[in-house]
């Protein structure tokens, strides 16, 4: 059996690992895992990751899970552009500096609007629009952190060539831009690396990936998009609970 991947494309670090390995010819076979239908929490999935979290790589007996983790043990396999994840230690260095700060600040900010204009709404729980007014200027304090401490005058976030970091902040990002967010109206040099990245992975692949997430509203308003089942209300309730 070969390298299989469980990802569904709503999550944003299963998208960073699908794009990843699409861009350099990974070849894998795809399971697509629905975290708002609870498919997660099922048992044949908790057989394959005892975690039950996406994304989930499976290499043989070898099984891994956690995105940045998945995307170095690809592109160290896969012997994948040194651009991707460079081997001078300071590069490596600065690429793990952003993902840790990544992780504390982009991670737990840009994920929220989904939970509180597309899911909250569906098993009609109202978020208090404080918490939507906190979240938006979070959003604005960490775009100018981005900005300043991480991209400066290069052409991406850690050197002038696109790196693990670029991919996973541009994922990210794109969560909030499908909602409608106009992240970058007054950050014209995050426009341009944002653009930078989007040409460089290419307008097909991009849209590949997207597709799901960029017509999320329309199916919201068609009553198309699933509704979680009752059984995994506890686990909504709890992530919604958490918002600051």
């Amino acid at each position: 059996m070969g390298l299989e991947l469980y990802l569904d494309m709503l999550s944003q670090p299963c998208r960073a690992v699908y794009i990843f390995a699409k861009k350099n010819g990974i070849p894998f076979e795809l399971h697509t895992v629905e975290i708002f239908k609870g498919q997660h929490l099922c048992k044949e999935f908790s057989q394959v990751n005892s975690l039950q979290k996406l994304p989930t790589l499976k290499d043989g007996d070898f099984i891994l899970t956690e995105s940045v983790a998945i995307l170095i043990y690809l592109s160290s396999k896969y012997q994948t552009e040194e651009h991707w994840y460079p081997p001078e230690l300071q590069f490596r260095i600065r690429i793990h500096e952003y993902l840790g700060w990544h992780a504390d600040y982009i991670r737990g900010t840009f994920g929220v609007p989904l939970w509180t204009q597309v899911v909250a709404p569906l098993i009609g729980v109202k978020v208090p629009e404080e918490k939507v007014a906190r979240n938006r200027t979070a959003m604005d304090r960490t775009l100018q952190k981005l900005e300043d401490k991480f991209l400066g005058c290069k052409a991406f976030l850690i050197s002038q060539k696109v790196t693990l970091a670029d991919l996973m902040a541009f994922e990210e990002l794109m969560q909030p831009m499908a909602l409608g967010y106009k992240l970058f109206e007054e950050r014209p040099r995050l426009a341009a690396w944002h653009k930078r990245v989007e040409t460089f992975l290419g307008a097909e692949l991009c849209q590949e990936a997207h597709g799901l997430l960029l017509n999320i509203m329309e199916q919201v308003a068609n009553k198309t998009f699933p509704v979680p089942p009752p059984e995994f209300y506890p686990n909504i309730l709890l992530r919604i609970s958490k918002i600051p």
